[in-house]
């Protein structure tokens, strides 16, 4: 049975040599962090994604923090860690699929669904004794042919029309602090999108890094999207990382087709004719 949202760590050990397995660790504090954990250890055969170089393009005047990447640089990279159409690919990081899930989302984008992520991570391997390394991996090249997924995000013109409508629900995964306007330690702006409900991505997860209760889960998301279907869903964060886990969050619980606007809060800000809400 193919993985497309969470493997557990003892599905991944009994196919380890089977999957093609990508370390996404990552501090947006220090973007070099996730690098040196990798090549310090890394569960065997892992290669490694850098949320800044391969999984997004480079900042514009316009753009938010992160970009969405130049899909045909992306595609020359997946091919190079040797992925093909019929790989199964698990993706991990130390931070409960957080940042792992923004390559989850990118390859589903791709046309690429059997992806899923290590729930728990690399600290739910470690804590169950099992074997780590730090030698790189020797690379086969994949073939990987894409599909493109184009009605899988909305760019801003997109989102703003669809909230000018009033058909679509905006979530908001950022703590309710940023949300709110209250602090914002990152972005020159704070506060949020109009017309955008929070649901802050931390609250998904358990203290050690596992997802909550699917049931749980389920409704956390009723709770805020109502009647709304799924695929009118779009989510934001502050540059469009973290809200592909909120997309994760709700495929797990059985919500599926909601949306990304990649640029998020940080591209939002980029021009001041655009409205701030605060409180």
């Amino acid at each position: 049975m193919p993985h497309t949202t969470l493997i557990s760590v003892s599905a991944l050990e009994q196919n380890l040599s089977e999957y093609l397995i990508i370390d996404c660790q990552f501090n947006l504090a220090d973007t070099t962090q996730g690098e040196k954990q990798y090549q310090q250890a890394h569960i065997p055969g892992a290669r490694y994604a850098h949320i800044d170089h391969h999984l997004s393009s480079p900042i514009t005047a316009s753009s938010g923090r992160h970009p969405l990447p130049h899909f045909d640089t992306l595609i020359e990279q997946i091919q190079a860690w040797g992925i093909s159409n019929d790989s199964q690919v698990i993706v991990y990081d130390d931070a409960g699929g957080t940042y792992a899930s923004r390559l989850w989302w990118l390859l589903r984008a791709l046309g690429h669904t059997t992806v899923a992520v290590l729930e728990g991570g690399i600290p739910a391997w470690i804590a169950s004794g099992k074997p780590l390394e730090s030698k790189l991996p020797e690379l086969t090249p994949g073939n990987f042919k894409p599909t493109l997924k184009r009605d899988s995000w909305w760019d801003i013109d997109e989102l703003q029309g669809h909230l000018m409508n009033k058909d679509c629900v905006l979530i908001d995964a950022r703590s309710k602090e940023r949300f709110e306007g209250v602090s914002e330690p990152i972005d020159p702006v704070a506060g949020r999108i109009p017309g955008s409900i929070n649901l802050f991505i931390a609250e998904n997860l358990t203290a050690d890094g596992y997802f909550i209760d699917s049931d749980k889960l389920k409704n956390s998301y009723l709770k805020v999207i109502g009647d709304a279907d799924p695929g009118q869903v779009v989510h934001s964060c502050g540059s469009g990382v973290f809200a592909c886990f909120g997309i994760l969050c709700m495929e797990v619980a059985g919500l599926e087709g909601s949306k990304l606007y990649p640029g998020s809060w940080s591209e939002w800000i980029r021009d001041p004719a655009r409205e701030v809400a605060t409180g």
